[in-house]
C-alpha cells in the first residue's frame, strides 16, 4: 500500500514539542471536555463512535486489531433487508483495546472514529463516579454507536487511511483506432497490474452476497495475489462456469457494494476475472472445470436443455457434474446465444465464448446446434424422451416502438442487426442514423453501426435518443461515455414521435417530444410527455433498440399458461420449477437480461433437479 511522500525532516518533528509543558487533566476535578477549552485535538485516541447507518460491517476492524478487543456482533437483520452490508457491528472491550487507532485506519466506510472522550463510568449519584465501578469485563465491552461524536477525536482521512483507493488502469485501445474494427479493445492487466489490484481487496465477502451467482469473490481474488490461478480457477466454477465471458460483461453489482468503494474506486473483480482466465490459458481451465466430472458416478438420468445460451449453458455445466445426461437444443450454428449473437465481438470475442462452452463438451455435454424445437424436434418429444426439461430460450427478438412510419424498410430492429453483425452478413449502413433507446442494447448497435460507417464512409454520423435523462439511462456508464467517445451524440429525455418521411418515400429523420416523466412515484414504467417542446434529429436510417422478445411457438399456449406464463414472463417458485411437473424456466424469461443472473439460475435448477432424481 502507498503511504504517500515523507518529509526529509519527518524524525525531527518531535524536537518541537521537547520543551513544552505537558498538559495534564485532573479528572474528575476538570470539564471532561478540557481539550475544547485549550485547542482542540483531533487526533485525540479515545472512546469509539461508529455511524451504524453508514458502517457496512465488514469486520476490517476486527481483523486489524493487534490486541483481539474487537468482536462482531449481529444485528439480527436479515441479508435481504441491508443491501451492501452485513448485519454485524463492532463492539469494543475497552480491556483490551490500546487505543492505537488501527480498526479508524482500515475503516472502509469511514464509519469508525475515536473521540476525545475517555473514561467510561458507570452513572453514579456520589461525588467520585469510579467508586462504584464493578471490574468486570463486560463493563468495558461497548458497542460504539453515535454517543460521543460530538466530540471527535482520531478521524482517518483518504490521505492517511491504510486502504489503497486507487484502483489500476485498464488499459484500452485509443477511440480513434478501435472505432475502426470490431476487434476486442480492452487489453486486460498484466501480471503486476493484477497482483497490486488483487492487494487492494479486503476480503469483506460483501460482494459475494450481492452477486446473484454468490461466487466466492475474496477466494478467487485472494488466488490472484497468492499467484496461485488453478486455486482462482477452481473457486469460480463452483458457482459460475462461464468466467471468461463474465470477465468481460458481467454487469459487476459486486462491485457497486465493494467496500472500498465508499472512500475510493472499487475493486476490479470483473477485470481479475478475466486476468485469471486469460493468464492461466484455455487447456488448463478446461482441464480444472472438467475434473468436476470425477466425482459423481452416471445416474442414467437425461435432461433436455432448450437454449444454449447462459442461462442453458449453466445448467447443463452442473447437471454433468452430478454426472446426469444432458443435451442442448440450439437453434443457431454455434452455442452462446444472445452472447454470441447479440453482443459485439469488440465486447466478447468468439474465443472467450468457445473457451468457456469447451468445459462442457469435456463434461461430455451434448450439443444439437442448428435444431430449433419445434420444427426438427418438438416440445412433446422432449417430454416424452428426457426425465426432465429446461426453458432457456432467451430473448432473440426484437421490440418496435410503432411510431408512425416505423414498417419503413429503412427502419431496423436492433437485436437482429447485431445478429446480422455476428453472422458476418451485410447489412445496410447509412451515412447518418438515428438510433432509439438508452439500454446496453442501443449502445451496443450505435457503436457497431458507428464501426460499419467508419469503415464504409470515413466518418461517424449518428445520433441516439432515448425517454430517460442520462441518469437514469439503463445502460451501463462506461458505455455511454465510451459511445460518447467513439462520435456517437446522445440526446436524452426525448419521446419518438414520427418517422418522417421524404417526398422519395426515403427517411428524413426522427421527430421526437420532450419526455417530462419516464417512472412514477412507485418507479413503475409510466412516461409522460410535453407534446409542445419537440426535436427532429436527421438520418435516413433509424435502428429501434427498446427492448427484447422470447420465442415460445414450439409449446402451446394452453400449455403456457399452465406453465406460469404472465405478460410475456414466467412465474416460477424457488427450485425454477414452473407450473408443470418436470419442466424448468430460467434465464432472461424470468428475471430479464442479464448473464450473471442467468448463471445463478441455471446453477439452482441444476440443483433442484439433481433433488428431485434422487440427488446425491
Amino acid at each position: 500500500m502507498s503511504l504517500g511522500e515523507k518529509s526529509f525532516f519527518a524524525p525531527f518533528a518531535t524536537l518541537a514539542n521537547l520543551f513544552k509543558k505537558p498538559e495534564t487533566i485532573a479528572y474528575p476535578a476538570e470539564d471532561l471536555n478540557v481539550h475544547g477549552k485549550i485547542g482542540p485535538s483531533l487526533k485525540y485516541r479515545g472512546m469509539h463512535a461508529n455511524d451504524h447507518q453508514v458502517c457496512i460491517g465488514c469486520a476490517s476492524c476486527e481483523t486489524v486489531c493487534p490486541t483481539a478487543a474487537i468482536t462482531m456482533k449481529s444485528t439480527g437483520a436479515s441479508d435481504a433487508e441491508l443491501k451492501g452490508a452485513n448485519a454485524q457491528r463492532p463492539v469494543i472491550d475497552y480491556g483490551r483495546c490500546c487505543f492505537c487507532g488501527f480498526c479508524v485506519d482500515a475503516c472502509p466506510s469511514g464509519s469508525l472514529g475515536m473521540t476525545r472522550e475517555y473514561i467510561y463510568t458507570k452513572p453514579s449519584e456520589k461525588e467520585d463516579p469510579l467508586e462504584e465501578l464493578v471490574w468486570k469485563r463486560d463493563m468495558f465491552t461497548i458497542e460504539p454507536g453515535n454517543r460521543w461524536a460530538d466530540n471527535p477525536g482520531w478521524q482517518c482521512t483518504n490521505d492517511e487511511t491504510w486502504l489503497d483507493l486507487d484502483r489500476q488502469h485498464m488499459h484500452h485501445m485509443a477511440a480513434t483506432e478501435r472505432v475502426g474494427s470490431f476487434i476486442e479493445f480492452v487489453t486486460g492487466f498484466t501480471k503486476e497490474e493484477a497482483l497490486r489490484e488483487a492487494a487492494r481487496c479486503i476480503e469483506c465477502g460483501i460482494c459475494t452476497k450481492t452477486c446473484p451467482a454468490n461466487m466466492g469473490i475474496p477466494e478467487y481474488i485472494r488466488g490472484i495475489y497468492d499467484n496461485d490461478l488453478d486455486e482462482s480457477i477452481r473457486v469460480m466454477y463452483e458457482t459460475n462456469p462461464l468466467p471468461g465471458i463474465c470477465g468481460r460483461i458481467c454487469t459487476h453489482k459486486c462491485e457497486d457494494v465493494c467496500a472500498i468503494s465508499h472512500r475510493g474506486e472499487p475493486v476490479a473483480i470483473r477485470w481479475l476475472k478475466r486476468y485469471a482466465i486469460d493468464a492461466l490459458g484455455p487447456d488448463r481451465v478446461t482441464e480444472i472445470a472438467t475434473h468436476a466430472k470425477e466425482l459423481f458416478p452416471p445416474t442414467g438420468k437425461n435432461i433436455a436443455i432448450v437454449g444454449a445460451g447462459p442461462a442453458g449453458l449453466s445448467a447443463a455445466y452442473y447437471l454433468s457434474t452430478m454426472g446426469h445426461g444432458v443435451t442442448v437444443f440450439e437453434r443457431m450454428p454455434k452455442a452462446g446465444g444472445t452472447m454470441r449473437y447479440g453482443i459485439p465481438s469488440y465486447r466478447l470475442p468468439d474465443s472467450a465464448i468457445d473457451n468457456d462452452v469447451a468445459a462442457m463438451i469435456g463434461m461430455g455435454v451434448e450439443f444439437r446446434l442448428n435444431t430449433p424445437v419445434g420444427e426438427k424436434v418438438s416440445f412433446e418429444t422432449l417430454k416424452n424422451d428426457f426425465d426432465a426439461v429446461i426453458v432457456a430460450v432467451g430473448f432473440p427478438g426484437g421490440r418496435s416502438t410503432r411510431v408512425e412510419n416505423y414498417d419503413h424498410p429503412d427502419v431496423g430492429l436492433a437485436i437482429l442487426l447485431l445478429n446480422r453483425i455476428r453472422l458476418d452478413e451485410e447489412i445496410p449502413v447509412h451515412e447518418n442514423i438515428v438510433i432509439i433507446g438508452g439500454g446496453n442494447v442501443a449502445m451496443d448497435i450505435a457503436r457497431s453501426m458507428a464501426r460499419l460507417q467508419k469503415v464504409k464512409y470515413g466518418k461517424v454520423s449518428i445520433c441516439l435518443t432515448c425517454l430517460e435523462s442520462e441518469t437514469e439511462m439503463p445502460a451501463d456508464r462506461e458505455e455511454i461515455e465510451e459511445s460518447r467517445e467513439e462520435g456517437i451524440v446522445i440526446r436524452d429525455g426525448w419521446a419518438p414521435k414520427r418517422i418522417e418521411i421524404a417526398e422519395d418515400g426515403s427517411i428524413k429523420g426522427l421527430q421526437c417530444v420532450k419526455c417530462t416523466q419516464v417512472f412514477d412515484e412507485n418507479r413503475r414504467f409510466n412516461p409522460k410527455f410535453d407534446e409542445g417542446e419537440t426535436s427532429f434529429y436527421k438520418g435516413t436510417q433509424v435502428v429501434e433498440a427498446i427492448g427484447q422478445t422470447a420465442d415460445f411457438s414450439f409449446i402451446t399456449d394452453e400449455e403456457l399458461k399452465q406453465m406460469g406464463m404472465d405478460r410475456g414472463r414466467f412465474k416460477v417458485d424457488e427450485t425454477m420449477e414452473s407450473g408443470v411437473k418436470g419442466i424448468y424456466v430460467i434465464g432472461d424469461i424470468v428475471h430479464g437480461p442479464d448473464v450473471i443472473h442467468a448463471v445463478a439460475d441455471g446453477h439452482k435448477a441444476a440443483r433442484s433437479i439433481d433433488t428431485w432424481l434422487g440427488g446425491h
